[in-house]
């Protein structure tokens, strides 16, 4: 029996299957950013023709599927995630914008404020009112919770938060707000903070809360598309999703709990290198981890890695266990370029899997990591991913060619 592995990141799709006796097979195929199914479903086929196999023997013989993904991170990145509705305590729906009174950085006087998930106009406070002890203050009133579900339906949203005050020590009046909702909205993806957090700090807690509402249904979807593309194609053996914590979770875990898996791509690295750690009997190591998109870096100590309970990604707070990874958006595919004061900078941005770096010969122009790497000489055209793929130099030289020109120097030096 195999496990596969399977890794969806912004530029490359990979996988590997480990049979019972240890032994290991890769294969490497372009992600696709519109369904990542489809890419998973490719890589799946490829592993298989290594193994000498048809995709659904290997499947048959599959006995579970672990799933590292950066979708949920890539709709809160890019800000493509649901259209969103926040309902909370009557007087608390602007404590997502004051936060806790603090910037990350406290003496830029010009860093902007986070821009909002949840537009204020769809951020309704509804009357009621739980004591930090769990007695009700004020009961969940039927007439405000209906007018703050009436404009939410009005405004056609696809999720909804619930984040009630001191809701993690009496949950009733969040879970009397879930069923109303599932009535008037069915079909709508509804969070709530006394199951996302139930803990005290309320900022991070309806920070937390608004997050999975706003990654869930993207996530969602995509699990279920997975699931589908995986019976059909004769699996029927569980599929886990990586945690942000390094863990896994079932499909239906990892929908519900969206949040949990904001950094399910990278933690997948640092997982494995605190299994490296053991293996080799070094336990200080720094798992370092460059796709095509963005580079991982973190720490493994004493062979543990470190996790931490408060992370801002993309400038929102989520306070679930994680990882503690620096990302940075450089990687193989990240594009370079030159600013009007001649200042070369080299990512965020990123030529993704379509077209890809100059050198892929998908009618990519502008130069990346990958096409410097070729103009110096450390890849070889015609040893790329094994063989599988050879780089276009003359089209890389092209792309670096334009960026020397800008800085003034030669081909080699802009490289």
């Amino acid at each position: 029996m195999y496990r596969i592995g399977i890794d969806v990141g912004g530029t490359f799709t990979d996988l590997v299957a480990v049979d019972a006796a240890g032994a290991t097979m890769l294969a490497k195929v372009p992600s696709t950013p519109e369904d990542p199914s489809i890419g998973v479903l490719a890589g799946l086929e490829q592993l298989a023709r290594h193994l000498g196999l048809e995709r659904a023997a290997l499947l048959a013989q599959t006995d579970r599927i672990v799933h590292g993904t950066t979708v949920a991170t890539n709709a809160l990145l890019e800000r493509k995630g649901a259209r969103l509705g926040l309902l909370t305590t009557e007087g608390h729906r602007d404590v997502i914008e004051m936060r806790e009174g603090l910037k990350d950085d406290r003496y830029n006087l010009r860093q902007p404020a986070p821009q909002q998930l949840v537009p204020r106009q769809l951020r309704l406070g509804v009357r009621e009112r739980m004591r930090q002890d769990g007695r009700v203050e004020t009961p969940l009133d039927p007439a405000s919770l209906d007018a703050a579900i009436a404009t939410l339906k009005a405004a056609a949203v696809e999720a909804v938060a619930v984040c009630y005050l001191h809701a993690w020590r009496d949950p009733r009046h969040e879970q009397q707000t879930r069923a109303a909702l599932e009535s008037a909205l069915p079909g709508t993806y509804v969070s709530l903070s006394s199951e996302v957090l139930p803990q005290i700090k309320e900022f991070e807690r309806v920070s937390t809360t608004i997050i999975n509402a706003y990654v869930g249904p993207v996530l969602a979807r995509y699990l279920a598309r997975l699931k589908t593309r995986l019976d059909e194609a004769g699996y029927n053996g569980p599929t886990l999703i990586i945690q942000s914590h390094g863990g896994v979770a079932p499909l239906v875990e990892a929908g519900r709990l969206a949040a949990g898996a904001v950094l399910s791509g990278p933690a997948g690295g640092v997982a494995g290198s605190v299994y490296a750690a053991v293996l080799t009997g070094e336990p200080n190591l720094i798992p370092f981890d460059m796709g095509g998109t963005s580079t991982d870096i973190s720490l493994v100590v004493d062979g543990q890695a470190a996790l931490v309970m408060n992370r801002g990604v993309g400038g929102h707070r989520i306070a679930l266990n994680s990882l503690d990874i620096a990302s940075i958006g450089a990687g193989g595919g990240s594009i370079a370029r030159v600013d009007a004061g001649g200042i070369l900078h080299v990512g965020p941005e990123s030529a993704g899997a379509m077209p890809g770096p100059a050198c892929y010969g998908n009618g990519g122009t502008q130069a990346t990591v990958t096409d410097a790497n070729l103009v110096l000489g450390y890849l070889d055209p015609d040893n790329f991913l094994g063989g599988a793929r050879r780089l276009d130099r003359d089209a890389a030289e092209r792309a670096v060619d334009a960026v020397a020109a800008r800085l003034g120097i030669e081909r080699v030096a802009a490289a």
